[in-house]
This record gives C-alpha cells, structure tokens and sequence, in this order.
C-alpha cells in the first residue's frame, strides 16, 4: 500500500511523541506540526488531547488551525481526535481553564441560552453536542485507567474498531466526556463509567475515541493500524 502522511496537529499541550510513536509502530508515516498550511495540505490528520477544552480552542482559534482543521473535514480528509481531540469536534464543551465554570459533583450543566450560558466554550462545531463533566458521588473523578470499551451497532460498522472486541480495555484519562445530546448515530463505542458515554464516534471518515490508544497496548495499536489503513486508502469511500 501507498505512503500517506500524518500530521499530528501541535497545539503546544502536552507530549505528542507517543502518538508519532505509535502511528511509526504500524507503519504510518507521521509528523508533528503546528502549521495550518502542514494541516491543509496532509493525507491524514490526528489531533491528540491534553489541557483544558478552553485553553485548547483559545490556540485553535488564534493560530488558524481551527480553520485548517475545519478544511480538511470538509474535505473528507481522515481525522482521528484522542481524548481531549474527540471532544473538540463538538459544539461546546463546560471545561474552563480555571475554576470559572467547573460545576459541582451534583449540578447539572446549564443548557445554552438561558442564565449562566456563559459556562460554555465553543468548540470547533463540526458535530452538534456537549462534552459535560463526569459527576459522582461513588467513582473517582478523573477516570484514570483502563476500562472496558463496548463498540456499538455504528463501531461494529466502522473499519476504525476492526478488530476490536466487545468489552476491550483501553486506557482513559479525563474528567470530561460527550453529554446525551450527541447523536447516537454518531457513536461508535460506550464507556460505563460515572455514567454511560459514548468513549468512541465516527462518521465517513472522521473519527475520535476518548481513550488513548497510543497508550493501550496491543489493542490501542490495532486502531492506530487502522486509522493507517483508512489514510492510504484516502478516506471511507
């Protein structure tokens, strides 16, 4: 099969390494790059996910990926969001940079255009939806660790779980997960934890899962592999 290059979007949080890593181990050609015209111009596109959904947006929006990011996904363009990268996606997300806007373990997200709307930050909008806190009086919040994945109907479908059993593990670190207004046609895989969301979604060629597969072993690299594969064969026809 052809070579086709990876960008891994820089958007200067966190490690980016494993990712490139983890693509080289399966055979992707991957580079790290914070450039919108490297974006514009890539095969393949992977955006990982460490930081606060705000601070995130804030660089997306500043440095002109967002918009390059935006591009390519119109453009059908493979995509695959990690974690912080699937959420951003979304319309809106409640996680601040601060403690400005952190609900409370009990408190229900305030819905949009009534008071304290200004929770919210907006997202890159390709998807319609929330990315809300994981609340719990029992479970400890950030869910860190390994847990079960559970890939539904649409993942069943989707040649980015090839492979994947039902009721896998996978490595998961975060506070903060798609709300119940996401569409389910949208979901690929749910997660049980503090409550049921949807830990993976994919449409034609655009895909996120909120754990990491570049830290789950063999099975994370089943994904990578996969994604790989969808990128030299230019996208789900």
């Amino acid at each position: 099969m052809a070579s086709a290059k990876i960008v891994v979007i820089d958007y200067h949080k966190g490690n980016l390494l494993s990712v490139q890593h983890g693509l080289a181990a399966v055979g992707g050609e991957a580079v790290i790059s914070d450039a919108p015209k490297d974006i514009s111009t890539a095969s393949g596109l992977v955006l990982p996910g460490v930081g606060s959904f705000e601070n995130a947006m804030e660089y997306v929006n500043a440095s002109g990926q967002g918009e390059a990011i935006l591009d390519a996904l119109d453009r059908g363009v493979p995509f695959l969001g990690i974690c912080l990268g699937l959420q951003l996606l979304f319309a809106r997300g409640e996680e601040r940079s601060g403690e400005r806007g952190l609900p409370h373990e009990n408190e229900e997200p305030v819905a949009a255009g009534t008071p304290g709307d200004d929770r919210w930050v907006a997202g890159l909008g390709f998807f319609p939806g929330s990315v809300t806190r994981l609340r719990s009086g029992r479970l400890k919040v950030p869910h860190v660790g390994w847990d079960q994945v559970y890939p539904t109907a649409v993942g069943e479908s989707s040649r980015l779980l090839r492979g994947v059993p039902s009721g896998a593990n996978f490595y998961f670190t975060h506070s903060y997960a798609l709300a119940d207004d996401v569409d389910p046609a949208l979901v690929a895989a749910r997660t049980h934890y503090a409550r049921s969301f949807g830990s993976a979604i994919a449409q034609d060629s655009v895909f996120g899962v909120q754990f990491h597969p570049e830290k789950s072993s063999a099975t994370g690299l089943v994904v990578l592999s996969n994604f790989v594969d969808i990128v030299r064969a230019g996208g789900v026809r």
